[in-house]
């Protein structure tokens, strides 16, 4: 299964999403769509799971602030905020049994820490600082978890 994961629009798709996500299963969004326009914009690409951001107040009766569902024998957490990511105690070569999604930072994080990955596709939507604008894709196959971090421009 592919999944795409985007994070911080703030009102804008660009068009290169629509070829990092081409063949994607399910596109998760973690927060701060600006726009429900956006959803709208990614729901032919594929199905949309999506959260409210911080910037979201206006979107609050449509999305849940964090949302958890299973898929593919993984447990999943979709929220825009996440503080606090574990210390890396040791490399293990454990199957990911929880993803944890988020964003609202725009840095691009893709961590494993034990059975647990932690990812933040970074922000898709206007430059912000110097920081780069990224989506991620996420594949699942079997006991294989592959997270990417997708530089659009």
């Amino acid at each position: 299964m592919e999944i795409g994961v985007i994070s911080d629009t703030h009102g804008l798709v660009r068009p290169e999403v629509y070829q990092a996500f081409a063949g994607v299963d399910l596109i998760l969004h973690a927060g701060d769509i600006g726009s429900f326009d956006v959803i709208i914009e990614l729901e032919p690409i594929a199905p949309v799971k999506a959260v409210a951001g911080n910037n979201d107040p206006h979107l609050s009766h449509r999305f849940d602030e964090k949302v958890t569902f299973d898929l593919e024998r993984r447990l999943f957490t979709l929220q825009h905020i996440f503080k606090d990511i574990p210390q890396e105690k040791k490399s293990n070569p454990e199957w990911i049994k929880e993803i944890f999604i988020f964003g609202h930072s725009h840095r691009p994080l893709n961590q494993q820490v034990g059975d647990r990955l932690y990812f933040n596709p970074g922000s898709a939507g206007p430059r912000r600082f110097n920081l780069p604008v990224t989506v991620g894709r996420i594949t699942l196959n079997g006991n294989s978890v592959e997270g990417r971090i997708l530089k659009l421009e």
